[in-house]
């Protein structure tokens, strides 16, 4: 009884698993592996562009029109400094952007027969502004509204001028065609909260109102982070589109230059400016959607 009691004490930790042993190690040899074929492809694409392009006949023109080092170091602080009109814009539409988005989200989800007008009306935004390119939303709204001739001035966070301005029509075209991508994004979580939650709350004597507020959409909100910063990710870059309107921010201000030296290298800078901005907000998202995936019990691609 004694020996049984060694071997068996309440306080020893139980063997680990031969099974799940042998299956860390084949984990472990197939991300080896993977990581190896993944290098070897890329350096075998690295090689070949880097041995073939240098020696098509047109290298040493686009070398010159669109990777001139000279070109590349001046213009890369004076772009650098109108990024900031980008992130302003940005940081103007998001917040509008999701309170437009839920509203638009909870109208769909409307169960109330009296109130139907509402979610016809969410449905005929969502099919409208997702049917139609963002960047004739931002034509159509950019340079329509102000051929109205609306008279006055505005002020708009860090932004201001007259109503005809396209600092409040950009946006606004962003805003509402963002907003229709937002809505099917929160549409979907609401949707996916499972029917008990709802049952639960009735049962707590919860009214409808309440079991969104309380209930739903806090689940629903935390199951969308993942898609939603990817609509941001994409919003961050589309800002560009609103210099069609005139707007002078990093796109416009290298589309300047260009126009100023016949050269294309600024475009390559601006485009090295997005990648600075949006790389590290790629990374973070997939960070997030893996941990995502691990604290829902998701599977991981290793």
């Amino acid at each position: 009884m004694a020996a049984l009691s060694h071997r068996e004490g309440a306080g020893d930790p139980p063997a680990p698993s031969r099974v799940l042993t042998r299956r860390e190690v084949w984990l472990r040899q197939q991300r080896r592996r993977a990581a190896l074929i993944a290098a070897s492809s890329m350096t075998a694409v690295l090689l070949a562009v880097v041995l073939i392009v240098p020696r098509t006949p047109g290298w040493p023109t686009v070398k010159k029109t669109f990777f001139n080092g000279a070109r590349f170091r001046q213009d890369f602080p004076d772009l650098l400094g109108y990024l900031w009109t980008d992130v302003k814009l940005f940081l103007t539409c998001v917040p509008f952007i999701l309170i437009w988005g839920v509203a638009l989200a909870m109208m769909r989800n409307i169960r109330n027969p009296a109130l139907f007008p509402l979610r016809a009306f969410a449905a005929a935004y969502t099919d409208l502004f997702r049917g139609i390119p963002v960047i004739l939303t931002i034509y159509l709204v950019g340079f329509g509204i102000p051929a109205l001739g609306l008279k006055g001035e505005f002020h708009l966070l860090w932004f201001g001028g007259r109503w005809n301005s396209a600092y409040l029509w950009g946006p606004v075209a962003l805003i509402l065609a963002y907003s229709a991508y937002v809505a099917e994004v929160f549409r979907s979580g609401i949707e996916g909260i499972h029917e008990s939650q709802r049952a639960g709350a009735r049962s707590l004597g919860l009214t409808q109102t309440q079991t969104m507020r309380h209930v739903v959409l806090p689940q629903a909100a935390r199951r969308v982070v993942p898609p939603l910063m990817n609509d941001m990710l994409s919003l961050q870059k589309d800002v560009a589109l609103l210099s069609l309107l005139g707007v002078y921010e990093l796109f416009r201000r290298a589309q300047v230059i260009k126009d100023r030296t016949f050269n294309y290298t600024p475009y390559v800078v601006a485009a090295v400016i997005f990648l600075i901005l949006t790389i590290p907000e790629t990374r973070l998202v997939d960070w997030y959607s893996a941990r995502h995936r691990r604290r829902t019990g998701g599977s991981q691609v290793a």
